[in-house]
């Protein structure tokens, strides 16, 4: 397991219980979480939707990753993820995507978020679990370490 340093996913950043209305209405919730963290300028937010036009987000086991464009890095004020949790579920081009992680990164560390979450994926257990979470303590155990770890 590659978990991610907890400086990356904090628990103003986990969103548990929410509702969307579709696809794109997920990703505005998470654009507006990563401004929300201090992690983008508001211009990340239109580039997520442009990634989400040429190349679908969804990832398998009911999560998406929504995240910008190569361009919108120059808006990326820290790497940072928020983790959205849609219970009822959010149409994603056909797939039903109940958890939303929302990836702000600059160059290389988006492989290390990806690499880390297809961890926790690669077990149905835990991506259960993720999908289910029914507090933010459980987000957070399953996705970072302390640097202390």
């Amino acid at each position: 397991m590659v978990p991610l340093p907890a400086d990356l996913l904090g628990v103003e950043g986990v969103q548990l219980g929410l509702t969307a209305t579709d696809k794109a209405d997920a990703i505005d919730q998470c654009g507006r979480a990563l401004l929300a963290v201090g992690a983008v300028s508001v211009e990340y937010l239109a580039a997520m939707h442009e990634r989400e036009a040429s190349v679908s987000t969804f990832i398998g086991e009911g999560v998406a990753i929504p995240h910008g464009t190569d361009a919108a890095r120059a808006f990326v004020l820290r790497t940072s993820i928020v983790v959205l949790q849609f219970p009822e579920g959010v149409d994603w081009d056909g797939n039903q995507v109940t958890v939303c992680v929302g990836i702000a990164a600059n160059g290389s560390e988006q492989v290390g978020i990806l690499s880390a979450l297809a961890q926790v994926l690669m077990d149905p257990a835990k991506a259960a679990e993720l999908r289910s979470a029914a507090d933010v303590d459980t987000v957070l155990t399953l996705l970072t370490f302390k640097e202390n770890e």
